[in-house]
């Protein structure tokens, strides 16, 4: 809960910003990234995986969708996650 904090204060855009398309992106990156791990030693964990799989195809939505509204956010967030274009 500690960490999820503290990517929602790192990635809102105003004060009482908890559900934006960046800070959305930066929670579902942290959850991927901690699931690939799960996954990195439990490999016959198909459900896991199903659900990383799901978290990515949506991540790729939001940020399809900041890439066509703001191109701007679009690019600091990728660099800022560390996330490929």
């Amino acid at each position: 809960m500690e960490t999820k904090s503290i990517t929602i204060e790192q990635n809102r855009l105003h004060e009482k910003d908890t559900g934006s398309a960046d800070v959305q992106v930066a929670l579902l990156t942290n959850r991927i990234n901690n699931l690939t791990e799960h996954l990195k030693s439990n490999r016959k964990d198909i459900s896991s995986r199903r659900g990383l799989l799901a978290m990515v195809s949506k991540r790729r939505r939001l940020l399809d969708y900041l890439s066509s509204t703001n191109n701007e956010r679009y690019v600091a967030l990728t660099k800022r996650l560390k996330l490929r274009r």
